[in-house]
């Protein structure tokens, strides 16, 4: 098997580092340790294919969104209809009327929605609006979970170490970013994931100042670490007793595990909850959702594309399609196809991992076949330098999934026939880490 030429790739990608800061117009677009990223030419289906004609089976999925592959003829059909229209009118349409009545049909939590473009803008409205609703200021999150690149919302997203989140019960404020106001940190309270002895102990001193505690309800971010049996409904029952909001930020898992998102899946639902990516199948728009006198505390949305005539086209259509029986069910084959081959290679190769489905996420952890269950616990278990290993091999034999993280995305478009050539790749990869 012949590795990948992509010297196209390189080329472009020194000259536009000419004109562009880092190369990217985002650093999510190149990996660390990555060279130089390759440069993408189209997407079809499940596949994507660079500039130097190469084709990848494609797991990273534009980091989420595309939850139905690339150039699905019905969205791509439904988004030519809007742009012939028009594609922003500073007013309302009808089919924004149209989706924000679908969202408090389909999100669990959803009485009321807001729009915004970004993950990042939706978490941002979502914590206005609880310190709106509550009069208090502060927010509780986790070490490890990500919501978004603003100041206030890029603390302790990632370590390197256990030591360098410091004591358990006095977790650091770790500013991830050069320029990040350390004064933006003052309302943040971290606190470590899944253990809910600690978040009572939290609220118990604090709950007067606390607004919200914001949760990723599945760690996607970081690990992925799933949440332990009752801890999702343990957090509900400690926010209500102290009077707190509890925050869900779905921006990964929303669309992506259920319909409803992970609220449904585990059947917690939380007071408020904010919505990006898959929901649109590849477009910007974002959503906040929440019980209607919280929704209501007085916090207007504002942004010039909040609503984007064509975003909101290409949601309607995502959801149309998410919603035909057996979508669910033939993702989770996959996911669990997947992991079936992954526990093979395990076994074949004497490398340990931890596999797991949920919906169109896969969870996939090197160096360990048992689950990390805290972002602590992942550092300490988890092989990162043998998965970035895996990650430079299978990108150069036609394979993408995300870096760093264990987190495979999979999408409508997908087949059996990628899961088995994915993993019939994978077996000289993992032969050569």
């Amino acid at each position: 098997m012949e590795r990948f030429h992509t010297e196209k790739s390189k080329a472009l990608f020194e000259d536009t580092c000419n004109y562009l800061v880092d190369g990217v117009a985002s650093s999510f677009h190149r990996a660390p340790g990555e060279e130089y990223p390759i440069v993408m030419e189209y997407g079809k289906g499940s596949k994507l294919y660079d500039v130097d004609g190469n084709e990848y089976i494609d797991y990273n999925c534009a980091m989420g969104p595309v939850i139905l592959g690339y150039n699905n003829a019905e969205l791509i059909e439904a988004v030519t209809k809007q742009l012939q229209k028009g594609t922003q009118f500073a007013a309302p349409t009808p089919q924004l009327n149209q989706l924000a009545k679908k969202l408090t049909e389909i999100i669990p939590c959803a009485e009321k929605v807001m729009f915004q473009n970004s993950g990042t803008e939706a978490v941002m409205c979502a914590w206005r609006v609880a310190r709106a609703y509550t009069g208090k200021n502060k927010i509780v999150k986790f070490e490890g979970q990500y919501h978004g690149w603003s100041d206030e919302e890029k603390v302790t997203i990632d370590a390197d170490s256990v030591e360098e989140l410091g004591p358990i019960d006095n977790i650091y404020k770790i500013m991830n970013t050069k320029g990040q106001r350390i004064a933006a940190a003052d309302d943040i309270i971290v606190a470590p994931w899944n253990d809910l002895e600690a978040l009572e102990k939290i609220l118990k001193r604090q709950s007067n100042d606390i607004a919200a505690v914001a949760m990723e309800p599945f760690m996607c971010d970081s690990g992925p670490i799933l949440p332990q049996p009752g801890y999702l409904q343990g957090a509900k029952d400690l926010c209500e007793k102290y009077n707190v909001l509890l925050h869900f930020d779905e921006v990964i898992t929303g669309f992506r595990m259920a319909l409803g998102g992970a609220q449904q899946y585990y059947n917690v639902i939380p007071h408020i909850a904010t919505f990006a990516k898959a929901i649109t199948g590849g477009y910007p728009l974002a959503v906040v959702a929440g019980r209607k006198d919280i929704m209501d505390a007085g916090v207007h949305a504002s942004g010039t594309f909040n609503g984007n005539p064509v975003s909101v086209a290409a949601a309607l259509a995502t959801i149309r399609i998410l919603e035909r029986p057996g979508v669910y069910e033939k993702l989770q084959t996959l996911g669990d196809r997947l992991c079936h081959g992954f526990e093979k290679l395990s076994k074949k190769y004497h490398i340990p991992l931890f596999c797991a489905a949920k919906g169109s996420i896969v969870e996939l952890q090197l160096g360990t076949a048992q689950e990390a269950t805290t972002f602590r616990d992942f550092l300490q278990k988890a092989d990162i330098e043998k998965y970035q290993k895996l990650f430079h091999a299978a990108k150069a034999y036609g394979i993408r999934i995300t870096p760093l993280r264990g987190r495979i995305y999979l999408t409508t478009a997908h087949t059996e026939e990628d899961i088995d050539k994915t993993i019939e790749i994978l077996d000289v990869v993992f032969s050569q880490i």
